[in-house]
C-alpha cells in the first residue's frame, strides 16, 4: 500500500543522488551529536568511507557540526552527498536502493526489515531498544569508534551479510489487522 507511494517518487528521488551505489547515513541522537569527540569520530567515519554516502541531514547535526567547527571538514569531503531532511516516502526510497544503511535511529532499524526494503544496518550507538534486528541479522550494533564502523562496513560491502527470510518485526500488517479486528468488533455491536 504506502509502497505503492514510494514506487511513484523513487525515479524522482534518485535524481537527486549523484551515486549510483551508496550507504544510507543518519545520525542526530543527542549522544552522539552533542558530545564533540564523537561527532569528530563520526566525521572521520564520513571522510575515510569505502563507499559513497547519501547523508539527509538532521538539523541537529547541523548546528552541532557548525558549532564545533567540523562543518566546513564535511563540505570539503566529496562523497558524502549532503541532503536536506527527507519526507518519510522520500527516505523510504533512499533506504531502498542503499547498499547498507549506518543510523543511530531505532525507527529505521524495523524500517530496514521490511520485506520490500531488506538492509543490512550499522547502528552508531554502543547500545539499542530494538535487539530483534540484531538477534535477526539485520543490524550490528558498532558504536562510533571509526576502526570498528568502518572494519563492520568493509565486511558488509565484501558480501559477509546474509540477511534472513524471517522478519523481526512481522509481516507488516499489524495495522490491517487491526482495523479489520475495530470494524468487525463494531459490526458485532
Amino acid at each position: 500500500m504506502y509502497f505503492d507511494r514510494v514506487r511513484e517518487i523513487e525515479d524522482k528521488v534518485l535524481q537527486q543522488v549523484r551515486f549510483g551505489e551508496y550507504a544510507l547515513v543518519t545520525f542526530h541522537r543527542a549522544e552522539n551529536v552533542d558530545n564533540p569527540q564523537v561527532l569528530r569520530d563520526f566525521v572521520r567515519i564520513l571522510r575515510k568511507s569505502p563507499i559513497p554516502l547519501v547523508f539527509p541531514i538532521h538539523p541537529r547535526t547541523k548546528r552541532r557540526l557548525q558549532e564545533y567547527e567540523l562543518w566546513s571538514e564535511v563540505e570539503g569531503i566529496e562523497h558524502p552527498q549532503i541532503l536536506p531532511p527527507q519526507g518519510y516516502f522520500e527516505f523510504l526510497a533512499l533506504m531502498k536502493n542503499a547498499k547498507v544503511v549506518l543510523t543511530d535511529s531505532g525507527g529505521l532499524q524495523e524500517e530496514a526489515t521490511h520485506p520490500k526494503i531488506r538492509k543490512p544496518v550499522l547502528v552508531l550507538r554502543n547500545s539499542m531498544e530494538r535487539p530483534e534486528a540484531v538477534v535477526h541479522g539485520f543490524a550490528r550494533v558498532v558504536g562510533v569508534n571509526p576502526v570498528v564502523v568502518l572494519s563492520e562496513l568493509e565486511k558488509i560491502l565484501s558480501g559477509d551479510v546474509n540477511l534472513p527470510d524471517t522478519l523481526p518485526f512481522g509481516d507488516s500488517k499489524a495495522a490491517v489487522r487491526i482495523v479489520d479486528a475495530a470494524f468487525a468488533r463494531l459490526n458485532r455491536t
